[in-house]
Order: C-alpha cells, then sequence, then structure tokens
C-alpha cells in the first residue's frame, strides 16, 4: 500500500485529527482533496479487488490532515464525507472482521453500532445529515475514525489482537446482515 500513496501505520498523519474545511470559503480546497481521494481510491482498486466489501480511504492517510474521506459502498457511488460528524449512534452493535489501508496485513475484529447518523459539510457550506447502515455504517464509522485520528485498532475489544491476514479466513467475503 505505500506503494499506491498511502500512509502506513506508526505514521504522525494517522494518530492527530484532521483539520475541518471551512466550506464555503475552502471549496476549492476541498474539492482537491476530494479529487486526491478518488485518485488514490482508484490506484488501489487498481491492485486489489474491494467489490465484496467496499473500500475508503481518509485524507490523512494519503499525508493529507483535513477532514475528507471518500467510501466506495460494494455496487454504488462514492460517498463524500466533508467534515463528518457521527452525531448518533445506534445502541445495537455488532462485531466483524476489517482491513486497513495503512497496515494491510492483518485484520481486526471490531465491533461497531449498526446504524448511524452523520453530519457532513457540502461544498456550498450546507450541512447535510445522512443515515447508514449495516456495513456503509462500518465502512463510513471507519473513515470517520481515520479523521478523529484512531486505527480501528482502538476500537477492538480489549484482549483481542488484529490476526494475520493468512489467518483470516473470509478475505474478499461481503459482511452480512440479519434482516
Amino acid at each position: 500500500m505505500l506503494d499506491l500513496g498511502v500512509v502506513q501505520y506508526g505514521a504522525p498523519d494517522l494518530s492527530e485529527p484532521a483539520r475541518p474545511f471551512s466550506l464555503p470559503d475552502e471549496r476549492q480546497a476541498a474539492d482537491t482533496v476530494v479529487g486526491q481521494l478518488l485518485a488514490a481510491m482508484e490506484r488501489i482498486r487498481h491492485v486489489h479487488d474491494f467489490s465484496g466489501k467496499g473500500l475508503g480511504v481518509a485524507a490523512p492517510q494519503i499525508e493529507i490532515r483535513r477532514s475528507a474521506a471518500v467510501v466506495q459502498p460494494p455496487g454504488a457511488d462514492p460517498i463524500v464525507l466533508l467534515n463528518p460528524r457521527i452525531t448518533v449512534a445506534s445502541e445495537e452493535m455488532d462485531e466483524k472482521f476489517e482491513g486497513c489501508l495503512s497496515f494491510f496485513d492483518v485484520r481486526g475484529l471490531v465491533p461497531r453500532p449498526l446504524r448511524i447518523t452523520v453530519e457532513t459539510t457540502t461544498l456550498e457550506g450546507q450541512v447535510v445529515t445522512t443515515v447508514y447502515e449495516r456495513g456503509i455504517a462500518r465502512l463510513v464509522h471507519h473513515e470517520i475514525d481515520h479523521l478523529d485520528g484512531l486505527l480501528y485498532t482502538a476500537r477492538m475489544r480489549t484482549g483481542v489482537a488484529p490476526i494475520p491476514v493468512e489467518e483470516y479466513r473470509q478475505t474478499g467475503r461481503a459482511w452480512t446482515y440479519e434482516q
């Protein structure tokens, strides 16, 4: 992943909160960062298949300390997150294995809410509220954590450690949820 321009575990960019954009004043800067995130996502997609679970990239992962991320759910258009903030998280949680582009050789069992409400800012400066559920909620929450300076390992239960990708037996399979 380092060869694809993704900052790796231990880099300061991953442990510091990202700086929000002042929108619409910084519209051009935000638009540029989103373009860089989409380009990074395209480079990564050419090397690895993420069609089963989706893919996300946060600006700090490409050495940009700004509050922007892009999430590509399976079979859907990319979701752009500018200045995202989780305002509501369901008490109902589940635990699924997650990976991270910033330490790609391990997977971790991470509890996350099944439903989150997220406020983001448009390039025009309007605040938009969106509800995400299940797998998309997991992807969005993971990227927002990056913008807050957290890696998924901070969300894992005490005493549970990431496992090498070789031991992870569900690589490439979609997350499943009860209806």
